[in-house]
């Protein structure tokens, strides 16, 4: 469920309210009784990274993959493990 941040018009009472989707957006505020909140408008509180639709489809050419670039380097040799099959 998404959280939700209201301030109040009129006593600018602010505060954070986790709600389904679904339901209405709250009027009264619990600090002065006032019909008066508003839904603000916030950022996400996630990162979005790997590949996909998101980061893929509206990444402009001079941006770097940003999944690529939070990963740690191999602690290993950097060989890779041979599977004993014949290429071919």
């Amino acid at each position: 469920m998404p959280i939700y941040e209201y301030r109040c018009r009129k006593c600018g009472h602010e505060f954070e309210k986790l709600q389904k989707i679904s339901d209405a957006p709250l009027k009264t505020c619990p600090e002065c009784g006032a019909d008066a909140l508003e839904k603000l408008v916030s950022a996400a509180g996630f990162r979005l990274k790997g590949g996909g639709w998101y980061e893929t489809d509206f990444k402009s050419k001079n941006r770097k993959n940003v999944a690529k670039a939070d990963k740690k380097p191999d602690s290993g040799s950097g060989k890779k493990a041979d599977s004993g099959g014949k290429k071919g």
